[in-house]
């Protein structure tokens, strides 16, 4: 499916993503910090050209300690130079003498003990600083129009292709294996998830296209998101509620489908059901397969807030630095500013 730009009346600048892993840097947020007291030793990596789940088996292998026994708020991409915190459980400080530092792992810092596991999501976002170069000529006056609808309306909040694979289809996939137990349960739990998230996602992104031009509108009907702390509630009268999404304390959602997530109603519930509609389901017969499945769903909000907003322009040389919350991509700032479908997506959860 190809996804609508929010700012499709602006030319794309164009341009060449990660000629060097130093392009694309990210440093995520911790949430909390580790409270001094605990059995899990938390620290710091900062990492080049290596995967989070590369890292956790490197550090597995090094430290002598089970996969599990690692956590992680987040996943980062290989191509990147990127920095996140680690739960260890069972390690003192000293075995961590065991890490070499290379042109992989770049630096490991301790942070302090924690009672608790890094799970996923637990950090508050990710700041991303990244370099495009070879940008086309008018990039100094058409990268503050899109930054600026951007920080002003929200970047829509798509899911980026790699949750569809290679061949794009994982949804496809997804949607046989909600309705055959049988497949379905020959894989396992994580590997089944994978998919049914995908078939989730594909919906998600045809509703967000729906209501691209309105994504910043809020409609009777709608399940809208508090952005401090995601909590949702039903939007009855939208005239109240609409200063509140114009401050970016609320935001209208889309559907991840499951067994106990509320449908929209109003309009926002017939663009939901059409979507499911056009794709043979309908949102019963998803919410009755999501309960044999055994997921709940959730909503998600049609847009993210780009904060902490910095460029500069050096040449073709466009250096960029923004901030974003779990969960977004830094691909969809990104595809809006080059007009590209696949400007080398990072997944920043």
């Amino acid at each position: 499916m190809t996804m609508p730009f929010l700012t499709a009346t602006v030319p794309g600048i164009g341009g060449q993503m990660r000629t060097l892993p130093e392009d694309f840097q990210v440093e995520e947020r911790p949430l909390y910090l580790p409270c001094g007291d605990g059995e899990h030793l938390y620290i710091k990596i900062k990492k080049r050209l290596l995967s989070t789940p590369d890292l956790v088996l490197r550090l597995s292998s090094v430290l002598g300690i089970k996969a599990q026994a690692i956590g992680v708020a987040g996943l980062k991409d290989a191509r990147a130079v990127t920095t996140q915190m680690i739960s260890l459980l069972g390690v003192t400080p000293d075995r961590l003498d065991r890490l070499k530092v290379d042109e992989q792992l770049l630096s490991v810092e301790v942070l302090g003990r924690h009672r608790n596991r890094l799970r996923p999501g637990h950090h508050a976002g990710n700041l991303f600083r990244l370099v495009i170069r070879d940008v086309a000529s008018h990039a100094r006056e058409t990268v503050p129009l899109v930054v600026d609808m951007l920080a002003r309306r929200g970047v829509p909040n798509y899911f980026g292709p790699q949750r569809q694979g290679r061949s794009g289809l994982n949804y496809q996939t997804g949607a046989e294996l909600l309705v055959d137990p049988v497949r379905r349960n020959k894989l396992s739990r994580s590997k089944r998830m994978w998919y049914l998230n995908s078939y989730q996602s594909h919906f998600f992104n045809a509703m967000l296209a729906r209501r691209l031009d309105r994504i910043d509108r809020i409609l009777v009907g709608d399940w809208a998101m508090k952005m401090e702390n995601g909590a949702c509630f039903l939007v009855e009268d939208a005239a109240v509620e609409q200063p509140r999404a114009d401050q970016f304390e609320i935001s209208p959602t889309g559907i991840l489908f499951g067994s106990r997530v509320s449908w929209a109603t109003g309009e926002p519930g017939e663009i939901e059901r059409a979507v499911v509609v056009e794709s043979g389901a309908t949102p019963e017969s998803l919410t009755e397969a999501a309960k044999a499945c055994g997921f709940r769903g959730e909503r998600r909000s049609f847009r993210t807030r780009l904060v902490d907003l910095d460029w500069a322009l050096d040449g073709t040389v466009l250096t960029l630095s923004f901030s974003l919350p779990p969960g977004a991509y830094a691909t969809n700032v990104l595809r809006e500013l080059m007009k590209s479908e696949s400007p080398a997506a990072e997944n920043a959860r």
